[in-house]
């Protein structure tokens, strides 16, 4: 059963323990509007795609995978397809050590277990019972996660948000630099400054960084590698693996294996 968000909400906020976590299954396509949380959360899904979005940047979170929101954080979920979602909320006192910035971070196989297990467990115990010692390894493998590149930042200039919607809408858009600034009567290094000032990215690492994303997406939901890689512009489904293997460090089809 889903509740309504601020039921959801209100219910983590004022649940028992320092640290908990929550379980709830979501069908294909369900939104999660915008929200935020008195908790830090690791938003995780044991089955199923999602894509986080924050005022400033999006993530795209396949299983394995996890988004550490800090507290205050306002943001949307996405599903990609049905999604189990397992969270986990912690007080923003509860320990030292734990991230301070949003970020998609690797799910080893212990911390899914662990949390899996710790989903309907008393929190109200003491700190040396089992439930206990399962929400502190928790906590010790959240402090460890690493960092991984599944970001896309958000520009807020109008005339960039023009171009990233439209490649979000079409990743296979391969316009130039000097076709968008001819289309916005802009100069070309001012777009180009524009991208690496808000996003951190050159205008062609975005649009690369859009399209990889966005594979990721298509691949969840059982798109070929080849069909991918044509409607994402690549010339080939070997360039795209190439690239997609720079980034990930492994091929498309070993990702979510």
């Amino acid at each position: 059963m889903i509740r309504s968000l601020q039921e959801h909400v209100a219910e983590i906020d004022a649940s028992a323990g320092s640290i908990t976590s929550s379980a709830t299954d979501y069908p294909e396509n369900w939104f999660i509007a915008s929200h935020s949380h008195a908790r830090h959360q690791l938003i995780y899904a044991i089955e199923g795609v999602m894509v986080v979005h924050s005022a400033a940047c999006q993530w795209v979170v396949p299983p394995s995978r996890g988004i550490w929101m800090p507290c205050g954080q306002p943001h949307a979920v996405r599903c990609v397809g049905a999604v189990k979602m397992r969270s986990v909320f912690v007080q923003p006192e509860c320990t030292a050590g734990l991230p301070t910035r949003t970020k998609a971070v690797s799910i080893s196989a212990l911390l899914c277990e662990l949390i899996k297990a710790s989903v309907g467990l008393d929190m109200s115990g003491p700190e040396d019972s089992r439930t206990g010692r399962i929400m502190r390894l928790i906590l010790d493998e959240i402090v460890t996660l690493p960092t991984l590149p599944l970001a896309l930042q958000q520009p807020t200039d109008p005339r960039l948000k023009t171009i990233c919607t439209t490649l979000q809408d079409n990743p296979g858009d391969s316009s130039t630099l000097a076709l968008w600034a001819q289309r916005l009567a802009v100069d070309e290094k001012t777009i180009q400054r524009l991208f690496h000032k808000q996003t951190g990215m050159t205008f062609g690492q975005w649009r690369q960084q859009a399209r990889l994303l966005m594979a990721l997406e298509l691949l969840a939901c059982g798109e070929r590698i080849i069909d991918v890689a044509l409607q994402l512009g690549y010339e080939s489904p070997s360039a795209f693996t190439t690239m997609f293997k720079r980034q990930f460090g492994v091929t498309p089809s070993g990702f979510f294996r």
